[in-house]
């Protein structure tokens, strides 16, 4: 893969990562590198616990066991759930997107587009206004919100438009690691097109490396150079995402690809 060939090293390291709720097995023992640049699919149905890996590798949940190291800036290695709570959060504002299923999650619903843009520019240190709104501006307008919708609240806009702006949010610091929940999930058919469209385009012209949660297998494959599929808390296949569905070799996955198929 270029992206990998043009790195030394993985941007993000995960070892042996396991959660578990009493006796219910959240994920366990997961272990993948993420390169810069590269797309990674986690898929699998309702349960499989592709969401809590997400989120114990995005440290929005404290892992039972485990290891997720990431590469600095500077090409230092820090292993994240021994950072401080304030240097994680700064790196998820800065260096790391999220971007929700649901896009309140990832919003102020109650200041304009442009503030919610202009929020991570400030957590980077700017200050000056006039920089601020205009690179709000020319964020919407590359995630396809007119310039006239700057000051409307994400509350007046349509699913599709704050999925968009929720993206916006989330690039306009230039960070490196993007972490996608469902990105597409609730929107309709059509939506969801302009809007996977809109994200492969980005995550390539900025050279993202990004970590998609889906249950969608089209998704997946339009978006992502790698798959891994989880059931039960368990990675079953992991693979690069044209093999897994095309020639699928665990049980799982071979029932995930033919149920679609028939769809």
């Amino acid at each position: 893969m270029t992206s990998q060939t043009m790195s030394a090293e993985p941007l993000l390291r995960v070892a042996g990562l396991s959660k578990s709720y009493g006796a219910r097995i959240g994920c366990d023992d997961v272990s993948f590198d993420l390169w810069p640049g590269e797309v990674l699919a986690v898929v699998g149905e309702s349960g499989s616990g592709k969401t809590t890996l997400l989120n114990c590798v995005s440290t929005r949940l404290l892992p039972t066991s485990g290891t997720v190291s990431y590469r600095m800036r500077d090409d230092s290695w820090r292993e994240l759930y021994r950072m401080g709570e304030a240097e994680r959060r700064f790196l998820m504002r800065t260096d790391w997107g999220f971007v929700h299923q649901n896009p309140a999650d990832g919003l102020r619903m109650t200041v304009s587009a442009g503030a919610n843009v202009g929020e991570r520019l400030m957590a980077v240190g700017d200050r000056h206004y006039g920089n601020i709104r205009a690179t709000a501006v020319d964020w919407l307008g590359r995630v396809e919100i007119a310039e006239d919708r700057v000051d409307d609240q994400p509350r007046a806009f349509s699913g599709g438009m704050r999925q968009r702006l929720q993206i916006a949010r989330n690039l306009v610091t230039h960070p490196r690691l993007i972490f996608m929940d469902e990105p597409t999930g609730g929107l309709d058919v059509s939506v969801q097109a302009r809007l996977l469209d809109l994200v492969r385009g980005l995550v390539s012209e900025l050279g993202l490396a990004a970590i998609v949660v889906t249950h969608d297998l089209a998704v997946a494959r339009l978006l992502s150079h790698r798959m891994m599929v989880m059931k039960d808390g368990h990675v079953v296949e992991h693979g690069l995402t044209d093999r897994v569905l095309d020639d699928p070799q665990a049980p799982y996955t071979q029932l995930l690809v033919s149920s679609i198929l028939q769809v």
